[in-house]
């Protein structure tokens, strides 16, 4: 795949989690994708990426992804983000605080010949996330 599908694939991705069309990635993702970091408990393909991003837009439903470095090749692609939102949702079992968040992370996809999502790497600053909600001692 080139380059260029691989960020449109990506770019889908993240579209579709901002959007809450969660099941575009039925789309996007390969059935047997592997997340290598997945979040506690999160299945397989595109049905863990979607239970876990449906309960982080439950929580933030103004979430918000900015892509602030991008770099691809043939077949993958590594990207650092922020995400920004507001808590107006429960959260890991504890009620919305109402309180903005802005963390980092990053990202390293690669996708198969169809320019379907098949490996996710990624780490996201969720303790410092947690600890601007007042959730968490850092």
């Amino acid at each position: 795949m080139s380059q260029q599908t691989n960020i449109a694939a990506q770019t889908a991705f993240a579209e579709a989690v901002v959007t809450g069309n969660l099941d575009a990635l039925d789309e996007i993702v390969a059935p047997n994708s592997i997340d290598h970091d997945p979040a506690p408990g999160q299945a397989p393909g595109p049905e863990g990426f979607k239970a876990m991003f449906g309960e982080l837009r439950a929580a933030f439903p103004d979430l918000h992804v900015e892509v602030e470095h991008l770099v691809a090749t043939d077949d993958e692609l590594a990207f650092a983000y922020t995400i920004t939102g507001t808590q107006l949702g429960p959260l890991m079992g504890q009620p919305a605080t109402g309180k903005n968040v802005s963390y980092r992370g990053m990202q390293i996809s690669r996708f198969d010949s169809d320019g379907k999502l098949v490996e996710r790497w990624g780490s996201s600053d969720e303790l410092g996330m947690l600890h601007q909600l007042g959730l968490a001692e850092v």
